[in-house]
């Protein structure tokens, strides 16, 4: 059952915006999207917190994974600069909040986990708020998606830090598609906006567009059961 959305938490949603907006997030689409969603809902209940919509906190969650802050959210998405109806891969589903924005921007959604307990908590919540369209894949995503090997993204959004260009998901990518990803390692990581505007890393417009922190991009997945 979900913890209600008291006047409380719709309060601290417009106020999360209004800290966007003065932020720099100006896409009324994603703003509107977040003030819908009630992030409480993609956290244990351990952290029914106002901290959870400051937009600079991330908060942990299951198997040493975050929740990103707010505004990483909100920028991310942004720089997706994505239309509605086209295809976006998730390559990190977590809470499955950050898919719920996407689908929140009539997105078609492709999301990838390595966590077994969180693609299977993240697709039950999703589904319970009727986001009945988004497709869940299990595994890594070093190489992109396995069971859609043919299949074209318009764009890709990394919610984990790659230590380079992961040009296995660049190969999923169309030309003329964006993907931001976080790059670098322990030491510091960029936010990089990748135009793809040809099949060879020559052809690829690369904007660092500023700092980043995520959990690692790691190879391999953690359980075995297929998804249901």
């Amino acid at each position: 059952m979900l913890f209600p959305d008291t006047l409380k938490y719709q309060n601290w949603r417009r106020s999360m915006v209004k800290n966007l907006q003065e932020r720099g997030i100006t896409d009324k689409r994603i703003l509107a999207a977040m003030e819908k969603l009630p992030r409480h809902w993609f956290v244990p209940e351990t952290l029914l917190d106002r901290v959870l919509y400051d937009i600079d906190y991330a908060v942990g969650i299951d198997c040493g994974q975050t929740i990103s802050k707010p505004y990483t959210v909100a920028w991310q998405t942004q720089l997706l600069d994505a239309k509605r109806q086209q295809s976006v891969l998730e390559v990190g589903t977590g809470s499955g909040y950050q898919t719920a924005v996407l689908c929140e921007l009539g997105l078609r959604v492709f999301t990838v986990e390595r966590q077994r307990m969180l693609l299977d908590k993240a697709k039950e919540l999703l589904s319970q708020l009727g986001y009945l369209s988004v497709r869940y894949y299990f595994g890594d995503c070093f190489d992109g998606v396995r069971e859609l090997k043919d299949f074209m993204f318009d764009r890709i959004l990394v919610t984990c830090g790659a230590e380079e260009i992961p040009e296995g998901l660049m190969r999923c990518l169309r030309v003329g598609g964006i993907m931001v990803v976080p790059v670098g390692d322990i030491d510091g990581q960029r936010m990089l906006k990748i135009i793809k505007n040809g099949d060879t890393p020559d052809q690829w417009q690369v904007e660092d567009v500023g700092d980043a922190w995520f959990v690692p991009m790691l190879q391999g997945k953690v359980g075995s059961l297929p998804v249901r």
